[in-house]
């Protein structure tokens, strides 16, 4: 699977878990891919942090508004409706418990919830921006990542980062996996179009519980 793949994969899973009626932040990168595959006829309202609400698909190329972007300083659209203000009354929506999901990428999850995603070891960061105040104030909080880097699992016994959040995260959805977080662990509900348990057990360092339903991700 490529690296385009992956991503469509992800986002297009990820989707599937929006409601009519959700307000919905995506974090940056991989997470805005999620506003283009809503499914035809769902009202769901996003949310960037930066203070505007009703994001809509990513421009078309060579259409981009200069002065429409989200919070990670990519271009985007709105759609009718959508309502701009200041970052007091954005994150008064986040804290005030009115963000229905929350979608961001992580750096490392472990099998307690717990989320890393801003302290990247050797390189200098700004710090871990709104995502503190999303997975506490977000009413379920998806994170939406690739499955390993460089080979490496991603989805830990424990976090060996600084923590953004503990005991946050309600789900995960990688190309290779859905795995359902709660208090008696992780638990596989799904695997990748391309992938086995055995493979998605092997690259996975945390405890997996596998389901008796388990079944392959329709994307």
């Amino acid at each position: 699977m490529d690296k385009a793949r992956v991503r469509e994969v992800i986002a297009k899973r990820v989707a599937q878990e929006l409601k009519d009626g959700d307000v919905v932040n995506l974090g940056i990168g991989l997470p805005t891919m999620v506003a283009n595959y809503v499914p035809e006829g769902m009202d769901v309202t996003f949310q960037s942090e930066n203070g505007f609400v009703g994001l809509g698909p990513a421009p078309e190329e060579g259409k981009e508004d200069k002065d429409l972007v989200n919070a990670g300083g990519q271009h985007v659209t709105i759609n009718p409706g959508g309502a701009f203000f200041d970052s007091s009354m954005s994150f008064s929506i986040i804290r005030g418990g009115h963000v229905d999901i929350t979608v961001l990428g992580a750096l490392q999850v472990d099998q307690k919830g717990n989320l890393a995603n801003w302290m990247i070891p050797g390189k200098m960061v700004p710090g871990m921006g709104g995502a503190m105040d999303l997975v506490v104030g977000a009413k379920k909080v998806i994170v939406a990542m690739e499955h390993t880097a460089k080979g490496k699992a991603k989805i830990l016994k424990e976090c060996k980062l600084p923590l953004t959040a503990a005991g946050e995260v309600d789900m995960i959805i990688t190309e290779m996996a859905v795995i359902q977080v709660s208090k008696d662990g992780l638990f596989l509900t799904e695997i990748g179009p391309e992938t086995t348990v055995e493979e998605v057990i092997r690259l996975t360092e945390a405890e997996l519980t596998v389901s008796e339903m388990l079944k392959v991700m329709d994307v």
